[in-house]
């Protein structure tokens, strides 16, 4: 005769889970939970199931892979590709955006090409020696880069001054702790069109990451030709108008560009990254067996082997970042702001740029 169990509730004791249902996933990270002891243990458990998750999802691949079926190719997450779609973002063949830059205040640099840019370099009061270094590799990355010495003169006599002198924009180096921390460009060639005065914009970068030509190791010498401008990474409105501001700075009527230097001006996550390279093309030679690594000879080189680009960096490399872009010339009293970063307002997110 089969012996009855007494009832649960009279041993004080919970009902045994005969049926062996399957525990809900641990999906969520347990640190917000309090307790320490019941925190780690979530933890160890939360750890577990995701490398069982790992390794399923390896096993499935490969076993996809065996059978021939198409394996869908994982693009890993990054703040590049995940960020915040920005309203004034750029599309491509955008007719608003190429008609509105036809008329900028670039236009005869970059569109037209009839205007020669003509530049001026100059520093804040009692400049350190080692901002002079800087200056000096500016000269050669920037063709017609003419240095003035600031003495006690402020920024509005300068831009007087370099106007009448026919001088199509204006650079302003600042240094703190004899460390180059900031770059003011302004454009100073004014054009009447319609009643409406095209001078300007002038923006501020903050400057970082000065390293001067002597610094780099094997670094080459750079030539008086006209180099190539690369831009990337320009892909809203502000980036367009930042991105034609640099580029205005070079000459655009060069026939041909027989220097092989190339500026590059790369954004990333608003950041603007500065180099300076020479390019070269030579072909690939064969691979030399090892009992005749001995004998070179000119005979080794094949007709027709692929081609590959060798880069030199000539220097200089420092990275730039927008500060504010204020309309028409510099003036800090009185001018107008198209835009300025505040950090409070706009840096709710790291996945939200603005370049």
């Amino acid at each position: 005769m089969t012996k009855t169990q007494a009832h649960p509730s009279l041993k004080g004791k919970k009902p045994i889970n005969t049926a062996k249902t399957v525990k809900k996933p641990v999906m969520r990270n347990p640190g917000h939970i309090n307790n320490r002891l019941k925190r780690s243990e979530m933890y160890g458990k939360y750890l577990q199931q995701k490398r069982t998750e790992k390794r399923q999802a390896r096993l499935e691949r490969e076993r996809q892979e065996k059978e021939g079926e198409a394996v869908p190719k994982a693009v890993p997450k990054t703040i590049d590709n995940t960020r915040e779609v920005e309203p004034t973002l750029v599309l491509n063949n955008d007719s608003e955006v190429a008609g509105d830059e036809q008329d900028d205040e670039f236009a005869p640099y970059l569109d037209i090409g009839d205007a020669v840019p003509k530049v001026l370099i100059t520093t804040r009061p009692r400049p350190s020696q080692a901002l002079f270094y800087f200056i000096a590799d500016l000269q050669k990355l920037i063709p017609k880069l003419h240095f003035y010495p600031r003495k006690s003169y402020s920024i509005k006599e300068i831009c007087q001054f370099a106007q009448n002198r026919e001088f199509t924009h204006l650079i302003v180096l600042s240094e703190k702790n004899k460390t180059c921390n900031g770059m003011t460009i302004s454009h100073l060639r004014k054009q009447v069109e319609n009643g409406t005065n095209l001078a300007g914009p002038t923006a501020f970068f903050k400057l970082s990451n000065v390293v001067t030509s002597t610094d780099i190791p094997n670094h080459g010498a750079s030539t008086s030709h006209v180099p190539e401008l690369n831009l990337h990474g320009f892909s809203t409105r502000l980036g367009h108008r930042v991105g034609r501001l640099l580029a205005s700075m070079f000459p655009h009527n060069a026939p041909e560009f027989h220097g092989r230097q190339v500026v590059t001006f790369h954004n990333q996550r608003d950041y603007v990254f500065v180099r300076h390279h020479r390019y070269i093309f030579e072909k690939k030679k064969e691979e030399k067996k090892a009992k005749e690594k001995k004998k070179e000879s000119k005979e080794d080189e094949v007709k027709g082997a692929p081609v590959k680009a060798r880069l030199q960096e000539l220097g200089p490399r420092f990275t730039l970042k927008l500060r504010w872009l204020q309309e028409g010339m510099f003036d800090t009293k009185f001018g107008e702001y198209e835009w300025i970063h505040k950090r409070k307002e706009m840096d709710t997110t790291r996945r939200k740029f603005h370049l």
